[in-house]
């Protein structure tokens, strides 16, 4: 690796650089290719900025942040035009062709095996060929996604979405009219489009889109500047915030509370903007209730009935070795796991999973002994 040249790209010093590593910067030697990644953002670097050792820099997707009221943060952020698409709701990947093989990182800069092998199997080869710099930014969706499994759109197994484009050692990305230029030229699938808006009319055709996008239990919308010269923002659905509250209080002990808060908050939020009548607040605030009661209660059943609490999830791979790789790649990210041998299936395996929510488990195990919250 070229110090120097990394470092430039970074924006960096060299010393600056050199004193990031070991404490922000980490080394992965596994799997190939080695690499660098920001564990945290620091001097202006976003986490899961990637640094390869043939010196090429994948910087890390820049955080979108979320509008609780919208109208005014339209009229705020997009003065002249706003362009929207679908939040898609899965994991976010960045893929790349490094030294000739494709890779796919995951958000905290990880290569991850079965995302990689996805990636491969689904994008074009000719995409990177053309085009050796490019970094397809995007969201693996499906009900066999083994972080956020969803059953909402068109796949049997996992998709990719593309949603931005990038290029290497460069930051920032490329924009609306740039990502449909690369998924029409590759017929690569895109998060949906659904037009762009003056100010005066956004706020309606949006909260239109998102109350439809709600009924079919999608995520929500995602807001940028057509010309890309402003950061985006992003808005969820109802019904979203619900299934997020619904899957963990399954989990409850394993999540953060402001996982739970920020969510809550938000419903407060979008009941306020859109006026709500009180028998619509009544059916709102039921929806939620129901989210958080009942898979509280049915994760506390299945404890007494002396179950162990899992999440069951499952991937399709065409190579055994790389449902051992994506075991290790859980592993070293804190997850664990038990994997059940892999069946044949079509022209590859089936892997079903078991993912272990050990202080879920052990903590509502005390509480029904007798220990204190």
């Amino acid at each position: 690796m070229n110090t120097r040249r990394v470092a430039e790209k970074l924006g960096l010093s060299p010393e600056r650089l050199g004193q990031l590593q070991g404490s922000i910067i980490r080394r992965s030697s596994w799997p190939q290719p080695r690499l660098l990644r920001f564990d945290k953002s620091a001097s202006g670097v976003e986490s899961g900025t990637v640094i390869f050792d043939n010196s090429e820099v994948v910087f890390g997707y820049p955080k979108i942040r979320r509008a609780l009221v919208l109208e005014p943060a339209i009229k705020r952020f997009f003065p002249e035009r706003v362009a929207v698409e679908e939040k898609m709701n899965g994991y976010n990947v960045r893929v790349a062709s490094i030294d000739g093989d494709v890779v796919a990182l995951t958000r905290g800069g990880y290569i991850c095996p079965y995302s990689t092998e996805v990636a491969q199997r689904i994008l074009p080869e000719e995409a990177f060929q053309d085009h050796p710099d490019m970094i397809l930014c995007g969201e693996m969706v499906g009900p066999e996604n083994p972080y956020v499994p969803k059953d909402i759109y068109p796949t049997d197994s996992i998709d990719f979405y593309l949603f931005d484009v990038a290029k290497k050692n460069s930051k920032g990305t490329l924009g609306v009219c740039k990502t449909r230029e690369i998924s029409e030229e590759f017929g690569i699938r895109t998060a949906a489009f659904f037009g762009e808006f003056k100010p005066d009319r956004a706020y309606v055709e949006i909260t239109r889109i998102i109350k439809q996008l709600g009924k079919k239990g999608r995520e929500g919308v995602v807001m940028k500047d057509p010309e890309n010269l402003r950061p985006s923002i992003k808005y969820t659905c109802s019904e979203s915030n619900c299934s997020d509250l619904a899957s963990g209080f399954q989990y409850y002990n394993d999540y953060a509370l402001d996982f739970f808060v920020s969510r809550a908050v938000r419903e407060g939020f979008q009941s306020m903007e859109w006026k709500e009548s009180e028998e619509e607040r009544r059916k709102r605030a039921q929806r939620i209730g129901e989210s958080i009661l009942l898979p509280l209660v049915d994760t506390v059943e299945r404890k007494m009935k002396g179950e162990q609490i899992v999440q069951e999830v499952q991937i399709r791979v065409k190579s055994i070795q790389t449902a051992r790789d994506f075991e290790h790649h859980l592993r070293r990210s804190g997850t664990k796991a038990i994997f059940d041998q892999p069946e044949p299936y079509d022209d590859g395996y089936l892997v079903r999973i078991a993912k272990l929510v050990m202080s879920t488990n052990d903590k509502t195990q005390a509480l029904l002994e007798g220990e204190m919250w």
